[in-house]
């Protein structure tokens, strides 16, 4: 890669969200944390992000909510939301949190070259 890839990752349980975080940044990415629904609008407003994820254990109303703050923020942001339902018109792309490393890797990629086209 050519720059860093800045990743937020949003989660509610941080023993989840740390797993992640290391599977993410073994693959190369810069990922900031942010535990919950408030620590995810503050660093929304604050800096701007290339990608930000949604993870599952969020709940379904910030899973729903989230996507339109980071958009409102940063329109060109890409926003994954892991265990998502149905399409959201703030949502890029979800993916079912049990759907393993790989999907995960490949969805990040996949919206990556939406950022960088």
């Amino acid at each position: 890669m050519s720059k860093t890839v800045k990743i937020l990752y949003g989660e509610s349980d941080s023993a989840v969200q740390r797993e992640q975080a290391r599977m993410m940044e073994k693959a190369g990415y810069s990922v900031q944390l942010a535990l919950g629904r408030r620590e995810v609008e503050e660093a929304v407003r604050k800096h701007k992000f290339d990608v930000v994820v949604l993870g599952h254990t969020l709940n379904r109303d910030d899973r729903h909510h989230l996507p339109y703050m980071a958009k409102k923020a940063n329109q060109d942001v890409q926003v994954l939301v892991l265990h998502a339902s149905g399409k959201h018109p703030g949502v890029d792309a979800s993916l079912d949190s049990r759907s393993g490393e790989k999907a995960l890797l490949d969805t990040l990629a996949g919206l990556l070259q939406l950022v960088h086209a």
